[in-house]
């Protein structure tokens, strides 16, 4: 059921307002759909910090936003591997030094389909300990200065959060037994959306209705998502999908999570993304939302063993 909200076209930038005065914090800005995000932000006047991994990456985005849009823009990066909990720490501490309120914080960066198992720093799976327990941290973190901006967190996950086992593995988190690029990787884009519903819950209960949480989806579109990470078959197959009307350019991509960032009157148990063919296109609204993403018991018990295995309780 196409979500009409918006109307036939759904969400759109258009909708946008002056954004100046407001500032955005994006992981994973320097490609892809958390750049796109930037541009489109950027262009309303508002101020984007980019967390990002490379040095070297960061300072070309910053360069070609310059050059779009002048070099008066608001746009700075500080540097954070989501892959290092020591890293996620410094970079928060960093902005909590530097950057007086947080809007959003827009929880865009993901790693996706690693061919085999590898562990980050601190002995992770890759794509959990990156795509989940990273941004787990961050927000944790940064928690505060959201809520004093009465701002909001947005988790881009994936519609790969419906193709793998359907809940948390927990006897066995880090997949020694069953590793697999695809269910591996749905399984982390799950663990951010319970991560995600577990909060608003969390929220509600203690009264803090003042940061607002909100989960999207880019759809099926043409990043360097894949072709950074996957396989050689995996890219293959993603090269001839780019090919279709399957999928779509990376900016559109970027707009659930621009509108999830800036939009009222958005529900919170909710995904949004592309409402078209699959959910992989078309116009952005309110999209399926999977029962097994918010089931209680398996969320409760996911926050209970994320701050356990990071070491870090959060205060609400």
């Amino acid at each position: 059921m196409a979500d009409t909200t918006f109307g036939p076209n759904g969400w759109t930038p258009e909708r946008l307002g002056n954004l100046k005065g407001k500032t955005y914090l994006i992981t994973g800005a320097n490609a892809g759909a958390g750049f796109q995000a930037a541009r489109t932000l950027l262009n309303k006047g508002a101020k984007v910090v980019m967390l990002n991994r490379s040095v070297k990456k960061s300072k070309a985005a910053i360069a070609a936003l310059k050059d779009e849009f002048g070099i008066g823009v608001d746009v700075s990066f500080i540097r954070m591997d989501l892959a290092s909990l020591a890293s996620v720490r410094e970079a928060a501490a960093e902005v909590l030094k530097t950057v007086p309120q947080i809007d959003a914080l827009m929880c865009n960066a993901a790693i996706a389909q690693v061919p085999s198992q590898k562990h980050t720093v601190d002995g992770f799976e890759s794509m959990l300990g990156t795509n989940h327990y990273g941004h787990f941290l961050l927000c944790g973190l940064l928690f505060g200065r959201i809520e004093e901006t009465k701002g909001r967190i947005v988790v881009v996950s994936s519609l790969g959060y419906n193709m793998g086992i359907k809940t948390i593995q927990f006897d066995d988190m880090n997949w020694d037994k069953n590793y697999h690029q695809n269910k591996t990787y749905s399984q982390s884009k799950l663990a951010q959306m319970m991560f995600a519903y577990e909060l608003q819950d969390k929220l509600a209960e203690a009264g803090k209705t003042d940061v607002e949480v909100y989960v999207c989806h880019p759809g099926s579109s043409r990043t360097s998502l894949i072709s950074t990470s996957g396989n050689l078959m995996t890219r293959i197959a993603f090269w001839i999908m780019t090919k279709l009307p399957i999928t779509q350019s990376a900016e559109k991509g970027s707009w659930p999570e621009v509108m999830c960032a800036t939009e009222d009157g958005l529900e919170q148990r909710a995904l949004y993304g592309p409402t078209g063919r699959s959910e992989f296109v078309g116009p952005v609204g309110r999209g399926t939302l999977h029962p097994h993403a918010y089931d209680k018991a398996v969320m409760e018990r996911l926050w209970e063993v994320s701050e356990e295995t990071i070491g870090f309780e959060w205060k609400l």
